[in-house]
């Protein structure tokens, strides 16, 4: 048996797991979608029992198949969205309350009582992020308060709570470890990233109980071992990163100005700011990139709240296709003068804006738009808030000129070269498209010795295809006008 690498990727709509060998070949994959679950206008939970029955689905099928050609898997990493929380029985390991999604806004309200009390600037300080529900705080502290009794075991101990990393590591290990990784915690509004631990301050101005919150660490280590009751072999695992910062480890973002952006249910760009945490003046986020060997990189990140959920609304809402992969032939079929905007603030605006009571909309249809027309506008949505990050960071002083992209939406060649058209960047995709499993596939053999550093990471990686802009400066500036008048529309305040 030849030694690969376990990468399990826990996403929002779906669990995957993949057997890569040490080069980044894809040996075996599985992967399976789940169920969204919408209670409210606003509100998106996951049933924490079906997140760990997909994940150890996917596992087992892809160590079988492994097997079956040849390969085991001589360690195992774990990337997750983040965000997302979840609280459960220290002893039973049982979810108190389904998960609370990260598009999830029902705590917008609490965030501006927050933001009311004065708290802003400390947060934005300390976490480098913003007062909205994105984040994981304000949805620990609502789980407590609505689930009765929950505070009071909380402060027992007798919750753990985290990220879906955190529990899907206590799942794994059989109750033996709650941990997370610097980049998971980073997401929290909980932890102090140049302090780098939990902060009491922030502690109490959430009202989240220290007691249930796990213990932080590298990226790249001994996290603890696969117990062989959970997939029928003892495994180490050795990497855990969130979705997006494995990612950009995949995409080799390893130095200053190198950036990617992930294209899956939403679109994160993430902008390596090296061993500075630069603080954003224009509403975007200072985050952990990764931390190895306790030396921390630091990243800028721009969060757009819809992408792929466009085009799934596009396909579930309003059927206007069977398959997403239909959406890039529609598309090149819509009339190139159309004036249709597509707004996707299906659950408010992410970054520059942080609006989570906007609300999305179509503008300037006329008899003669169509399917397709919508088809390009919501391609186009994806593009033009991309660009909103673009400029937003280059008014930072973080300018990028080349942008390496992943995720689902980076197969569809007319979304890439309209990315590059409406931005005005070069845009690379990669032969290896798995790049968020493959993030955490190298973090787990970096931790198990099987990498010496890093950068070993920058010769594995390798360029596709290259899409150039091809719009003029003056079409391109007058498209963003029209785009930009759009949201002005749709915006809450």
């Amino acid at each position: 048996m030849k030694d690969g690498i376990l990468a399990i990727d826990q996403g929002t709509t779906s669990s995957r797991a993949i057997l890569f060998s040490p080069e980044g070949d894809v040996i075996a994959l599985a992967q399976q979608e789940f169920a969204q679950i919408y209670p409210r206008p606003g509100w998106v939970e996951h049933d924490a029992e079906v997140i760990w029955a997909t994940v150890i689905s996917t596992a087992r099928d892809a160590l079988k198949a492994g097997r079956k050609a040849g390969w085991r898997a001589a360690c195992a990493g774990i990337t997750n969205q983040r965000e997302t929380a979840i609280v459960w029985d220290r002893k039973s390991g049982q979810a108190i309350h389904n998960a609370i999604v990260w598009q999830d806004r029902r705590t917008a309200e609490r965030c501006r009582e927050i933001e009311a009390c004065g708290a802003r600037p400390e947060v934005a300080a300390k976490t480098g992020l913003v007062l909205d529900p994105y984040f994981s705080a304000t949805k620990f502290a609502w789980i407590l308060d609505q689930v009765d009794g929950a505070r009071e075991r909380a402060r027992k101990g007798e919750l753990c709570f985290g990220t879906v990393d955190s529990f899907l590591l206590w799942r794994l290990t059989g109750g033996k470890v709650h941990a997370t990784d610097a980049t998971n915690a980073s997401r929290t509004s909980l932890y102090d990233l140049k302090a780098g631990r939990w902060d009491e301050g922030l502690l109490e101005t959430f009202d989240v109980p220290a007691r249930g919150l796990p213990e932080v660490r590298d990226c790249a280590g001994a996290f603890g071992r696969i117990s062989k009751k959970v997939l029928g072999e003892e495994i180490p695992l050795t990497g855990i990163a969130g979705d997006q910062q494995a990612a950009a480890i995949g995409q080799a973002c390893f130095a200053p100005g190198e950036a990617k952006s992930t294209y899956g249910t939403g679109a994160f760009l993430l902008l390596n700011t090296g061993t500075e945490m630069v603080a954003s003046q224009n509403r975007l986020l200072s985050t952990i990139a990764y931390r190895i060997g306790g030396e921390t990189a630091y990243a800028m990140e721009g969060s757009v709240l819809s992408a792929g959920a466009t085009v799934q609304w596009l396909r579930d809402g309003l059927g206007l296709f069977s398959k997403a992969s239909e959406i890039e032939a529609l598309a090149r079929s819509a009339d190139p003068d159309s004036e249709v905007v597509l707004v996707p603030a299906f659950t408010g605006l992410g970054a520059p804006w942080w609006d989570a009571d906007a609300r999305g909309a179509i503008l300037g249809l006329t008899r003669g738009a169509g399917r397709a027309e919508i088809a390009q506008a919501a391609l186009d949505s994806t593009a033009f808030q991309t660009g909103d990050l673009l400029t937003a960071m280059a008014g930072d002083g973080m300018k990028t000129v080349s942008l390496k992209v992943d995720g689902g939406m980076a197969a569809n060649d007319r979304f890439l070269q309209r990315l590059a058209d409406l931005t005005g960047v070069e845009v690379v995709r990669p032969v290896n498209t798995e790049t968020t499993a493959w993030g955490a596939a190298f973090l787990a053999a970096l931790g198990a010795g099987m990498f010496r550093s890093i950068e070993d990471g920058r010769a594995l990686w390798r360029a596709d295809r290259a899409f150039a802009p091809e719009m003029a400066s003056a079409e391109r500036e007058r498209r963003n006008a029209v785009w930009a008048e759009a949201v002005g529309r749709v915006r809450s305040r």
